[in-house]
């Protein structure tokens, strides 16, 4: 089989205000590391994120980051956590879903029960990564997505500080790449070498839980690979909710 050009080589072009986009974000974390303790990184180990990582430990800030490990993860994300907890300076905390929970989903609807209606898909999502959410963000200040413009219709809004609600709670968001493009993305990736998940050079570029995420074709929507079954209006977990 043909080896896959790495995402690197096919996306690393940065837009003509790359350096100032780069010192805005940084600008933006040091602030927030300095003025809304406690805060924390929210990682899917995606490309965004590795990158908010990445920057979070060049400049030293006292910034923990957090995974949810669903428990239906890609064994490619699995083992970018691991070595992201060896090497990473911030601490990097792991929530899993209540056990009992995934099981009482398991029994019912089942397994397969989430390509079956978007309320059984939601239902799993909120097992498995909006309670786990709802402890991780617990007595936070504010939280730190990866989320950008670019990546869907939905986030075309996304502003780079937003009033959040995390089951209820209101707690501020901040979106430090919300300008940045998808080459914006990997041309820092490039440079800095960063370590990614390898899926992105399977044409993953949105990666989620094993069962719910596939590689897109050419010319398909950034996010035409998450929940692929389903309506393009419904593709959101419940993560991202505006007060």
């Amino acid at each position: 089989m043909k080896p896959h050009t790495p995402a690197t080589q096919l996306h690393a072009k940065p837009s003509a205000h790359f350096a100032e986009k780069l010192a805005a974000t940084q600008a933006q974390l040091q602030i927030a590391a300095a003025e809304l303790q406690p805060l924390k990184q929210a990682s899917s180990l995606g490309a965004e994120d590795v990158v908010i990582t990445h920057i979070i430990n060049s400049l030293q800030l006292d910034i923990p980051v957090f995974v949810l490990e669903t428990g239906a993860l890609h064994a490619d994300t699995l083992a970018l956590l691991e070595r992201l907890q060896a090497h990473s300076r911030a601490p990097i905390q792991v929530f899993k879903p209540q056990h009992e929970a995934v099981l009482a989903f398991v029994k019912s609807p089942g397994q397969q029960g989430i390509f079956e209606s978007i309320a059984n898909r939601k239902a799993c999502c909120g097992v498995r990564k909006l309670e786990p959410l709802g402890r991780a963000l617990q007595g936070q200040k504010a939280w730190i997505t990866g989320l950008r413009r670019e990546q869907s219709q939905a986030r075309a809004e996304v502003a780079a500080q937003e009033a959040d609600l995390t089951n209820g709670v209101p707690i501020q968001k901040l979106n430090p790449l919300v300008e940045w493009t998808w080459g914006d993305v990997w041309h820092y990736i490039a440079t800095h070498q960063v370590d990614y998940n390898p899926l992105h050079d399977q044409f993953f570029p949105s990666i989620g839980c094993a069962p719910c995420t596939r590689a897109i074709s050419l010319g398909e929507d950034f996010r035409a690979g998450r929940w692929w079954w389903e309506d393009e209006n419904a593709k959101e977990c419940g993560l991202h909710v505006k007060a």
